[in-house]
Order: structure tokens, then C-alpha cells, then sequence
């Protein structure tokens, strides 16, 4: 299928980001917890970071399963969940004002990843289900 070849690159470049935007919020959650309006102090920096840590563990759990030659359909599954749960909290903590209207953007692109690895589950569990 043409689609599922653009899917994966997609996907692809989703997972990179991913790893990098985890990395920073790892390397200066300071930095980014400003930019989306979040409060700064030692616990919030400390949280951001350690959730910045399994943004990079599930980017690159995808990475990895996108470049191997099997599908993995259960690791893909968990990288969809991961992407929805992390858009709803996101606009969970802009609607109770823990974060700024500009980080409805982070969560609307979690979102629509989350959709997009999900089309892609279904894509390589439905061809699994058929062998």
C-alpha cells in the first residue's frame, strides 16, 4: 500500500521529534515550561523532565519498530495510547490554566500523531490477523 509508505515516513519524523522534544524537556524544562506558560520551580522542572524522559523512551520505542523489518503491533498500540494520553492532560492542564492557550498546539499534534499511529496499528495488526 502507497499510503502506508508515507504513513511510516511520517511517523518517522513524528518519532525523531519526539526523541528530540523529550531530550529538551529533559536537558532545560525550564526553557520549555516557559514557553508554554507553565509555573517554574524545582518540582514542576523536575516532573517536566521525567516526563520529557518517556516522550524520548516512547519516541524511540516507535523508531525502533518502524525501522525493523516485523511489525510490532503492540509496541505501535502503546505509542498511540501514550500520544492521546499525553494531548488529553496537555489540554486538560490549558483548560484548568496550569498552561497557556499555546500549548493546545503540543496537544493538538499529540493528538493527531495519535491518530496517525493508530491508522498505522490497525494497518499492520489487520495484516497480521490475515496470516
Amino acid at each position: 500500500m502507497v499510503y502506508k509508505n508515507y504513513l511510516e515516513i511520517i511517523l518517522k519524523w513524528i518519532s525523531a521529534l519526539t526523541i528530540v522534544s523529550g531530550l529538551v524537556q529533559i536537558l532545560a524544562p525550564g526553557f520549555v515550561l516557559n514557553m508554554i506558560g507553565g509555573e517554574i520551580n524545582d518540582s514542576t522542572m523536575y516532573m517536566f523532565g521525567i516526563i520529557g524522559m518517556f516522550m524520548m523512551l516512547f519516541g524511540g520505542l516507535l523508531l525502533q519498530a518502524l525501522f525493523s523489518k516485523k511489525d510490532h503491533p503492540v509496541a505501535v498500540l502503546w505509542c498511540a495510547l501514550q500520544k492521546f494520553g499525553a494531548g488529553v492532560a496537555v489540554t486538560l492542564a490549558v483548560g484548568s490554566g496550569l498552561f497557556s492557550l499555546l500549548a493546545l498546539g503540543v496537544a493538538l499534534f499529540d493528538l493527531f500523531s495519535g491518530v496517525l499511529i493508530a491508522i498505522y496499528w490497525y494497518s499492520i495488526s489487520k495484516k497480521e490477523s490475515t496470516l
